[in-house]
């Protein structure tokens, strides 16, 4: 996640470094299937990049430099197990210069990593490092060769690290953190020439960004780039493309994504993680990694930091703070142990819990949506308008988006059954298209619930998406109705 950027302190004492070669640990051969005689070898590791099933992780109570500060070995524990239940074999790990140490990381923070990274072995689990959050001491160069070289030192030939990041969320405009890092990669490489090195960008600097940084590392390249996702996972196929061609032809992994369910519903947290998912497997791309393992307690975060007072950055969590699991984290083991996602997370029968659901209002000012039982065509729920008019942007209705992404060109359907009491007005479904950017291109219409008083009729509307289709959204819609409507069942594929 973005974080706030500042200097991390500088000790007075410099080291002279000379990278030994530590012999792999015996416990690497349980994780990783190779002989502890057999070394890793940068393709390797590539491989095993481009395909983890990789989570972020803090735990609940200590994030970011907290974990180290205050570090639980028995919590992490606890954690990377079930972590590893859900199916992942991965977990991305952020290290600070200023809690560390630095340019001499001190030897007790370099147990704990050694602690987690054997924790993490034992839940048969490999590591992602990245290095340099809250980081900007670019004139730092010697310095931070030094701290990069000496906290690696012990994993260059370890087969439970398969990736080091050099800095999280690379700004690649700001010209001294360039000519610093064009300096880091050839010394990293040349200490541990069978690690796999990437930076990342943040969600804001996107496709772009990675551009910017693959012209400015032409002498220097990256094995590949990691990208962090956390735009409209409606278009997140278009996403994901751009930041392929982006960087074309290196590989891509992505790195960070993910919804806080302090802003949206854990049922539209669970959707985003679908839709991206769906779309990485038809982008091509074999490792996406959630933002993160779990919700953060209150003071969790440093108040140092900036991103402490953003009261999102605490949901984002495929678990709540006691532990239990949200409906995200049933996505992402689908994802992880069968390769699919499937459209139940969607609540297209109105069954889930309203935490659960991914449905939102819009236009509710003329007249919102209700969940009621009483009346349904299947189960016990469906969604109710009663009383709606409309506004200067059209008719109030209930939303939500497929998580099968969307291509210019391919055909869709979408259904829904619909009665009503007494109802007037315009009852129908609508499929409204998007383009890459969010841009509005056009819409199509079912056939209208007939008004007055109806049994259980099917509206459907049958369509090719248009050109320049990047996103979709089916509408549930009910104005001008002075009576009830009520809508079950819906269909999309």
């Amino acid at each position: 996640m973005r974080s706030a950027r500042f200097r991390a302190a500088v000790l007075a004492s410099a080291l002279t470094l000379g990278v030994a070669v530590p012999s792999v640990p015996a416990s690497a051969d349980a994780v990783t299937g190779l002989s502890s005689a057999v070394l890793p070898t940068l393709a390797g590791r590539l491989a095993s990049v481009r395909v983890a099933k990789s989570l972020n992780y803090y735990p609940s109570n200590a994030a970011w430099s907290s974990m180290w500060t205050e570090f639980d070995a028995p919590r992490i524990e606890a954690d990377l197990a079930k972590a590893a239940a859900l199916g992942a074999n991965n977990v991305r790990v952020i290290v600070f210069p200023q809690a560390f140490g630095y340019p001499k990381p001190l030897s007790l923070y370099a147990e704990r990593l050694s602690t987690f990274v054997g924790i993490a072995a034992k839940n048969r689990m490999t590591v992602k490092l990245t290095l340099f959050d809250w980081w900007d001491g670019y004139t730092e160069t010697t310095r931070s060769i030094t701290w990069a070289k000496t906290v690696l030192a012990p994993y260059v030939n370890d087969p439970r690290v398969i990736a080091v990041e050099l800095k999280n969320e690379f700004q690649p405009d700001d010209t001294a953190a360039v000519a610093w890092v064009r300096k880091l990669i050839p010394a990293v490489r040349a200490a541990a020439p069978a690690m796999p090195l990437t930076l990342s960008v943040d969600g804001t600097t996107g496709a772009p960004g990675m551009a910017k940084i693959k012209k400015a590392l032409t002498g220097t390249p990256l094995d590949y780039y990691d990208f962090h996702f956390y735009g409209s996972s409606e278009r997140s196929l278009a996403e994901i493309r751009k930041a392929q061609a982006a960087v074309s032809p290196s590989p891509i992994v992505i790195g960070e994504t993910g919804l806080s369910s302090a802003v949206d519903t854990e049922g539209e947290q669970a959707a985003f993680l679908a839709r991206v998912f769906r779309a990485a497997r038809e982008a091509g791309v074999g490792s996406v990694s959630p933002w993160t393992f779990t919700d953060f307690l209150p003071g969790a975060i440093p108040e140092h930091s900036a991103v402490s007072a953003k009261p999102a950055q605490y949901k984002f969590g495929l678990h709540r703070t006691d532990g239990t699991p949200k409906a995200a984290a049933s996505v992402v083991r689908n994802a992880w142990t069968t390769g699919t996602t499937q459209n139940t997370v969607l609540n297209l029968s109105f069954e889930s819990a309203a935490r659960d659901s991914p449905w939102r209002q819009n236009l509710p000012a003329a007249g919102g949506a209700r969940i009621t039982t009483g009346v349904a065509r299947t189960g016990k729920a469906a969604a109710r308008f009663t009383g709606t008019t409309r506004t200067a942007a059209g008719l109030p209705s209930l939303v939500t988006s497929p998580i099968t992404p969307v291509q210019a060109g391919h055909r869709w359907r979408a259904e829904a059954y619909a009665r009503g009491t007494a109802a007037t007005g315009i009852t129908e479904i609508t499929l409204s298209w998007f383009d890459a950017e969010g841009r509005w291109i056009s819409q199509h219409n079912s056939n209208r619930l007939p008004t007055g008083t109806t049994t259980w009729t099917k509206l459907f509307v049958e369509t090719v998406a248009p050109p320049g289709a990047a996103g979709v959204q089916l509408h549930l819609k009910s104005g001008d109705n002075t009576g009830t409507v009520w809508f079950d069942d819906v269909a999309m594929s």
